[in-house]
């Protein structure tokens, strides 16, 4: 089957991240005649090399250092020209997570960078595709059911983070008629589903976090709100597989894919799952999400919770789902599939329980 593989040259940014080392990987291991230039900013250089080296040996893996917040990806025009003439395939992370973020950056860097990349698409000569990672949260405050196909439904954010992601798929979307582009929406991601092993104790772990407290202090655990909502989350291999793959598929071009859980539990049963696992008991007490509001303003309140932003309380309670007609059409028929999360949280469980006190997993370290 890997002499069918295609031989490709692909850009990759996000590089070093953590879904971004883990699809590097992925590649590296499907596709032994192609190579990939991950763009890093100069300050991630070194460790970007690292990471290399360590995957690679330092071969295949080119770590091309440049700015995808300028013009030309921030490179000189010889260098932005050799390579566009070699590049490909385009795959698009990069990208700022953070809830809280800053609107300045998260423009920068989620908009900007992205017009910046399909800019440079466009200047490729053998470019075959772009595959631009979104994420389902563009839906904003949209409630019920979401299409893939949908984006603008004149919808309002919950934060800059989803406005901006917004925003840039809409300039993808945009360039698709001369830019083969496959779009991939992921869900909350978490760890391995197999091993556990994650970057950063944010997302849900904050549940766990909540939970760990309440073991320590003798408490009960709390039931945060209502909790009725669908809580998606998606763990990383997952998301890495189905990139990996799909970026293969002529079938993908010039559709939306949610890498989403097709039957996602309610934040309260997530909770409760969660609680189970670490502590071998279960919420009790209902705390209304109001109350936590008000009082997560308090910085001693967000320092017990390792830093929760306030901006997380509201996708415990946000009646959204995804609809995932077109990822289980197109991966399932590749043999990939979301797993359920009770299958897999034992394990992330256990990798939390192992390195809760490393501050190297806090998000924003």
């Amino acid at each position: 089957m890997r002499a069918r593989m295609p031989v490709r040259t692909i850009l990759l940014t996000g590089f070093p991240g953590f879904i971004g080392t883990r699809l590097v990987a992925r590649l590296l291991n499907d596709e032994p005649e192609s190579r990939v230039i991950v763009l890093v900013e100069p300050r991630m250089a070194g460790r970007a090399q690292e990471v290399a080296v360590r995957l690679a040996g330092g071969r295949r893996i080119e770590v091309v250092t440049g700015d995808i917040g300028r013009r030309r990806l921030g490179l000189p025009d010889a260098r932005h020209a050799r390579l566009a003439a070699d590049v490909t395939h385009v795959m698009h992370l990069a990208a700022i997570y953070d809830l809280a973020v800053a609107p300045a950056i998260a423009e920068r860097v989620n908009v900007l960078g992205t017009e910046h990349v399909v800019a440079f698409c466009r200047a490729c000569p053998q470019l075959q595709r772009l595959d631009y990672v979104s994420t389902a949260y563009t839906a904003g405050e949209r409630s019920g059911l979401v299409m893939e196909g949908d984006l603008a439904a004149g919808q309002s954010f919950k934060n800059h983070y989803e406005s901006t992601k917004f925003a840039a798929e809409v300039i993808v979307r945009g360039a698709m008629a001369d830019v083969p582009t496959a779009i991939w929406r992921p869900a909350i991601v978490v760890g391995d589903s197999q091993s556990g092993e994650t970057q950063k104790f944010d997302g849900p772990y904050y549940m766990l976090r909540l939970v760990a407290l309440c073991e320590r202090l003798h408490l009960p655990v709390p039931r945060i709100g209502a909790g009725a909502a669908p809580f998606n989350v998606v763990p990383v291999d997952f998301v890495v597989d189905a990139l990996a793959v799909g970026s293969r598929l002529p079938d993908a071009i010039g559709r939306t894919f949610h890498l989403t859980d097709p039957e996602p539990l309610t934040a309260d049963r997530l909770l409760r799952v969660l609680a189970q696992a670490y502590a071998g008991r279960s919420p009790r007490l209902r705390l209304p999400a109001p109350l936590l509001d008000r009082a997560m303003r308090l910085r001693p309140v967000r320092a017990l919770l390792a830093g929760m932003p306030r901006e997380a309380l509201v996708y415990m309670n946000h009646p959204v789902s995804f609809d995932t007609t077109n990822a289980q059409a197109v991966l399932g028929a590749a043999g990939l599939s979301c797993p359920r999360f009770e299958s897999y949280a034992p394990v992330i469980t256990a990798f939390f329980r192992e390195h809760e006190d490393d501050p190297a997993f806090a998000p924003g370290h």
